[in-house]
């Protein structure tokens, strides 16, 4: 006997069928090709291919991804229990992969990574930062908060607060209002304040999870920023495009003979010099506010070799496929005048954090920057984002982040 089904009906195009197949989690409107049902946004929907079942999942006509899957069960019920699932074996792969220190501040929950579209929780001490670009995943979310506040809870960690950073751009395209502040719901703790001190690599930084970037901090270079600690002992570093300091805080705890931080943003690289301060390390540190392109002209054109170890680390030059010939002239740039400036042996790390900008065309440009600068780069280290920001082999938009050290030789 056919079981009916509660939800509403999407049958979609063979184009759909096979990237589903795939195992991609998207279904655009333009796929759609009949709807069966009340369909509501917001709301769940069985996908059909034909007349073979699909996979259920958020629904949002206002979005240009119409259909974000949540299951390919036909079994699942999407209850409370369903949730604490998703929840559980999130959590429990961040305390597999971020183990010890690391646990205490790492991204718990990265969106289609999680199976929890438009989600992403990241965790700094005792605070829960949590943005939502998913109509659908707003509507459950307070039942997601709570099993994440009770998986912590079950593994012994506290947690005083969740803050919302709901004022990104992105939620109006999903018919959602911007804003942001600590969520308030019966039992759920609220912290006095949205300022806090994380640790991450041995090196301090006091976070303010209200008005930092993104959610507050950037997690998901942590262990890169590792990778440059290791190499700069005894370096003349130069951090550009610095923000907080980072990089750079993590290459003078890493034993640098001194470190010049430089960002376009005054207040950024105010918060740098107090982190600099936090952690003893005013004494090799120096902060530089300035327009990194250039900054980066005026000392190739007087030859400088004051520093024998750059690290590039713009922010994304592209956000869309349109503009990816302008961002690789952007990249080749800074990257071409970093080169330059290095004296045979120094160092470079360099990376792009746009998931437009592909492995393959970030090694293209980089290569035609080192033909044009007449070196040769010798690789140390090819590296990705932290594992607590997962990359999905069969959801190409989850990898995102290249990074790359070399020797110029």
């Amino acid at each position: 006997m056919k079981i009916q089904r509660p939800y509403p009906k999407v049958t979609i195009s063979p184009k759909a069928e096979r990237s589903v197949k795939d195992g991609h989690p998207w279904i655009y409107g333009e796929e759609i090709r009949k709807t069966e049902g009340d369909l509501q946004n917001g709301g769940l929907v069985d996908v059909f291919a034909g007349n073979a079942y699909m996979g259920t999942g958020f629904y949002n006509s206002l979005s240009k991804i119409a259909v974000r899957l949540i299951s390919r069960n036909a079994n699942d019920v999407f209850d409370a229990r369903f949730w604490r699932r998703r929840a559980e074996y999130a959590v429990r792969y961040r305390r597999t992969v971020m183990p010890g220190p690391d646990f205490a501040c790492c991204r718990l929950v990265h969106g289609e990574a999680d199976m929890m579209p438009g989600l992403t929780v990241d965790r700094y001490g005792d605070i829960l930062s949590v943005q939502i670009t998913c109509l659908g995943m707003e509507l459950v979310r307070d039942t997601v908060y709570r099993a994440l506040l009770d998986v912590l809870a079950e593994m012994g960690e506290t947690i005083a607060g969740i803050y919302e950073r709901n004022d990104v751009a992105l939620r109006v395209r999903e018919g959602l209002p911007e804003y942001k502040g600590w969520y308030r719901a019966e039992g759920i703790p609220v912290r006095e304040s949205a300022v806090t001190e994380i640790v991450e690599n041995g090196v301090k930084y006091l976070v303010d999870v209200e008005n930092g970037q993104k959610t507050g901090f950037f997690l998901d270079q942590k262990y890169n920023r590792a990778a440059v600690a290791r190499i700069a002992a005894g370096k003349r570093v130069l951090d550009c495009f610095a923000h907080t300091g980072s990089f750079g805080l993590n290459a003078a705890l890493g034993g640098a003979e001194h470190v010049t931080c430089v960002d376009v943003s005054q207040p950024a690289l105010d918060m740098a010099r107090e982190n600099a301060h936090r952690n003893g390390l005013d004494k090799k540190m120096d902060f530089l506010c300035a327009d990194v392109f250039d900054l980066l002209t005026e000392l190739a054109g007087r030859k400088s070799r004051d520093y024998d170890f750059i690290i590039l680390d713009p922010p994304a030059f592209t956000k869309s496929r349109k503009t990816i010939g302008s961002a690789s002239r952007g990249y080749k740039e800074i990257n071409l005048k970093a080169m330059k400036l290095l004296p045979r042996g120094g160092y470079l790390a360099t990376c792009s954090c746009s998931h437009f900008m592909t492995d393959e065309l970030f090694r293209k440009m980089l290569a035609a920057a080192a033909k044009d600068a007449a070196v040769s780069l010798r690789q140390v280290e090819a590296r990705r984002q932290s594992p607590d920001h997962p990359i999905l082999w069969n959801v190409p938009e989850t990898e995102y982040l290249k990074f790359y050290i070399f020797q110029v030789v």
